[in-house]
């Protein structure tokens, strides 16, 4: 994982996550209890990569680890769309990404510029 921003490696941003912001958090990267628990995580640290968003293994529609029973779970719980920040990550990058997250205070839903 590359990546200066604290993006998770499932495209949630960890930048304006509270529990991250007073240091109750470690963030994706750093957790290292996630370890356990997270096979988005695992795949991504295996691979080098910041994030999904960097896969070319396969579409992210067809990923079971991505698209597993824990991740519907947690889409639920935190209302989060991760599919939507993977695809804004894509899209404009990483650092542009972490930008409109932080100006919108969002950490689980992408920001979806008007044209």
């Amino acid at each position: 994982m590359t990546t200066g921003q604290p993006i998770a490696a499932c495209g949630l941003f960890c930048g304006t996550c509270r529990r991250f912001v007073k240091g109750s958090c470690p963030g994706c990267r750093a957790n290292e209890k996630a370890a356990a628990w997270c096979k988005v995580r695992a795949c991504c640290l295996e691979h080098g990569w910041s994030s999904c968003a960097e896969c070319t293994l396969m579409p992210l529609a067809e990923c079971r680890k991505f698209n597993s029973f824990i991740g519907k779970v947690f889409q639920v719980v935190f209302r989060s769309d991760r599919r939507g920040c993977i695809e804004r990550i894509r899209e404009v990058g990483a650092e542009a990404f972490a930008r409109e997250m932080t100006l919108a205070g969002s950490y689980n839903r992408p920001v979806k510029k008007p044209h």
